[in-house]
């Protein structure tokens, strides 16, 4: 199933986009280039991972929670295939993430997160309809499988490499990359980059297990609330990650500034998390040819206003 996969999903995901910026390099007083997710279907990674899911199981009914990114990625790779898709996010979900779930023909169930988890949710619709498949965003084979596209992309790329960041919520896109890249035969490091407020991979990685939070974090980067990482991505994660850097939630956000000032680029506060790395720990990449991925840019404009500009009405432009 994974050769025939590879070859049909291929001709659908976008290729990755790579963004040379050498101001942004300056900047950061270190080497690095971006694979960004931005022009990607759905404007994020995350329909090679919804793609995947939708056309390698037979089920007409796809259920999934998600912040926003997997479910509207979800919801349009269901409506090229003619399925259908319910997606449960949270009551305090973008509204531009929401209504593009529903642009894309996904039908949304909200869930209040501090009552009711969105799996505690998820697992009452699936008693509720007993035929759907019940999609995990990142701890599903399919979504590895689908996300191990954009890491054989990086690693076939004909440049000198030393390093991949990778923003880790779930785990699915850090595994899938390292994933890609070890089928290539290519020696390069990955490193997540995941908000200090909800370090869940950092502190599994230190403990050697999976350790799962209580409470989704809060942080500014909405794509990283997860709880915990999942299963199926913890066992290639804690032996193929090179590390895990910590950022500030000042971090993430300056973060999203650089890539609009010095790249010219939109980029949500969890796609930000990999150059927010490089600012929170800037030695640890001194004198590496880094790539930053840049794994979504699906932001609330209110919420990406007040990044850039700071609270208050936002300016005009002449």
């Amino acid at each position: 199933m994974g050769a025939l996969y590879i070859g049909v999903a291929m001709a659908i995901v976008q290729p990755t986009t790579i963004i040379e910026s050498p101001r942004l390099s300056k900047r950061l007083g270190v080497d690095v280039f971006l694979a960004t997710e931005t022009f990607q279907h759905t404007g994020s990674f995350k329909f090679r991972a919804a793609y995947s899911v939708a056309s390698g199981v037979p089920h007409r009914l796809v259920i999934a929670a998600s912040s926003g990114n997997f479910g509207q990625a979800l919801a349009y790779a269901c409506s090229l295939l003619q399925k259908s898709s319910i997606i449960v996010m949270p009551a305090t979900s973008a509204k531009v993430k929401v209504d593009a779930v529903r642009g894309y023909g996904g039908q949304v169930e909200f869930v209040d997160v501090r009552v009711t988890s969105r799996q505690q949710r998820v697992a009452e619709l699936s008693r509720e309809h007993p035929d759907a498949y019940v999609a995990s965003a990142y701890d599903d084979p399919l979504v590895i499988l689908g996300n191990s596209s954009l890491g054989r992309e990086i690693g076939n790329l004909d440049r000198r490499i030393d390093v991949v960041v990778s923003p880790i919520g779930g785990g699915g896109l850090s595994s899938g990359i390292i994933t890609g890249i070890r089928e290539t035969g290519k020696q390069i490091q990955v490193i997540g980059a995941e908000p200090h407020v909800g370090n869940r991979a950092a502190r599994s990685l230190r403990a050697g297990k999976l350790i799962t939070l209580e409470e989704e974090p809060p942080t500014i980067a909405d794509g990283a609330r997860t709880l915990s990482l999942g299963k199926h991505n913890w066992e290639i994660l804690r032996t193929g990650l090179a590390g895990i850097v910590e950022a500030g939630e000042d971090d993430i956000r300056e973060a999203v500034r650089l890539l609009f000032h010095l790249a010219n680029l939109k980029v949500e506060p969890t796609g930000a998390l990999s150059v927010a790395a490089l600012l929170a720990s800037p030695q640890r990449f001194k004198g590496k040819s880094v790539c930053c991925v840049a794994s979504g840019g699906n932001v609330d404009e209110k919420v990406y206003a007040e990044i850039l500009f700071g609270p208050g009405p936002t300016p005009l432009v002449s």
